[in-house]
């Protein structure tokens, strides 16, 4: 469970909360809950760099100011250097503003219409790579604004878009649609695994174990957790262009809309790379948020195997084997967990309370893992086993016809004892509130 909601954080942030800077911007992506501090940091013409801190996290934004017209966007993008195609100010008439919880967005309207998404807290550094690798695959920003190195905004041409996979799925799962959610959720696997295949030859690096248990724990420590959880991962884990924040509203008519980062990254930044598997559980966690919110009776079970079969069936084989789904080293149940941590400390920046479904499924975290710690069981008995038939045959060798049966059975044994074993490792499609 995760302590760290109601009354025991409300005190935490009474020295922190008051009045925070007035803005044009009702800044919805901004850490509610934490107090604003002064930030003299240098930026850009026409934008201000904004410091939150409480609650044991520090968050740095940096934000444009009002755009009223398109005289004021020309001074906001004056020390900006552009990539990729933007749209020229001498061809715009007109801008108009709105905002989400991942930033301000401007739309600039003329001989055609622009979608400008600014980047609060800017991107991981691959975003560009991630662009370029993804090309015919992905719908990726057209182009954007950089200082210094760093992404500011990216530029998309205006288009119609149609109804996202998680639309589709909300209302099928709300109608007890059983065929239309599987296909749905099939198709969004396919269209993941077909990004991770065509970015495989872009950027690969080693896998990462000790990084990624490193960054669970401190997750775990700044939350308080009851829970604590590290695995050794697969070998096959090897860090890749991952999608990172990706969900069931990015796929759109079988392919993913590469977009910005949500608030976590900000609040508690990633310094490492990660596998493929993780896009996966952050479109599975995602799948469990539509059934809490939906309530539905269908099978999540049934559901998630679509997803995972779909994954499967198009991602490269060695980042989508039974190994990397192999649940008693990690598996997909690691990074689901890590997801719902990662809701969690939104949540806490925001003093919403408990986000669920992550909390809940935190909950069931200890008693999943004391059944994978009970099937070790079977793993020692086997290792005995092994170590008592090669013994056994070293110190007999040359063995007589009466010696040979005995290390061969210990050495079966531990075989059958080894497949026992693994068929005991948590099924991928189970979530941690099935699993008995």
């Amino acid at each position: 469970m995760i302590q760290g909601f109601g009354d025991r954080f409300n005190e935490a942030l009474d020295p922190f909360l008051g009045l925070r800077s007035m803005s044009v911007w009702e800044g919805k992506w901004r850490p509610a809950a934490m107090k604003e501090v002064t930030d003299d940091s240098e930026t850009p013409s026409c934008f201000e760099s904004r410091s939150f801190a409480g609650i044991g996290m520090t968050c740095k934004l940096v934000e444009p100011i009002s755009i009223d017209s398109i005289s004021v966007w020309e001074d906001v993008i004056s020390d900006l250097t552009s990539w990729g195609k933007v749209p020229d100010p001498s061809s715009l008439s007109s801008v108009s503003l709105s905002e989400n919880d991942r930033g301000p967005i401007a739309r600039l309207i003329g001989d055609s219409n622009w979608i400008a998404e600014f980047l609060p807290w800017g991107s991981d550094g691959l975003l560009r790579r991630r662009i370029d690798a993804s090309s015919g695959v992905c719908d990726s920003p057209c182009g954007g604004y950089s200082w210094e190195g760093g992404d500011f905004i990216l530029v998309w041409e205006e288009s119609t878009v149609a109804d996202s996979s998680r639309d589709v799925l909300v209302r099928a799962l709300i109608d007890g649609d059983r065929d239309t959610a599987k296909e749905t959720l099939r198709e969004c696997g396919t269209s993941l695994g077909r990004y991770h295949k065509h970015v495989e030859s872009a950027r690969t690096t080693p896998p990462d174990p000790n990084r990624w248990n490193k960054r669970v724990a401190g997750i775990e420590e700044l939350l308080r957790s009851h829970s604590v959880w590290r695995v050794p991962h697969s070998r096959d884990s090897e860090c890749m262009l991952g999608l990172g924040d990706v969900g069931l509203a990015d796929f759109h008519g079988g392919r993913i809309r590469i977009g910005r980062s949500r608030l976590h990254s900000a609040l508690f930044p990633a310094k490492c790379e990660f596998p493929a598997i993780r896009d996966l559980a952050s479109v599975a966690h995602d799948l469990s948020r539509a059934f809490y919110e939906t309530e539905s009776d269908l099978d999540i079970v049934e559901m998630r195997s679509s997803l995972i079969e779909g994954w499967r069936s198009s991602a490269p084989e060695n980042w989508s084997s039974d190994w990397v789904l192999y649940s008693h080293r990690g598996g997909l149940a690691i990074w689901e967990y890590e997801q719902c941590l990662l809701d969690v400390i939104e949540a806490v920046s925001h003093q919403s309370g408990a986000p669920q479904p992550a909390t809940n499924l935190i909950g069931y975290v200890p008693r999943y893992q004391k059944r994978m710690f009970n099937n070790r069981t079977f793993g020692a008995l086997s290792m005995m086993a092994g170590s008592i038939g090669v013994f056994s045959l070293i110190s007999s060798f040359p063995p007589s016809g009466g010696e040979l049966p005995i290390p061969i059975a210990s050495i079966a044994l531990s075989f059958g004892l080894l497949k026992f074993y693994r068929s005991l490792s948590p099924a991928p499609e189970i979530p941690f509130n099935r699993f008995y």
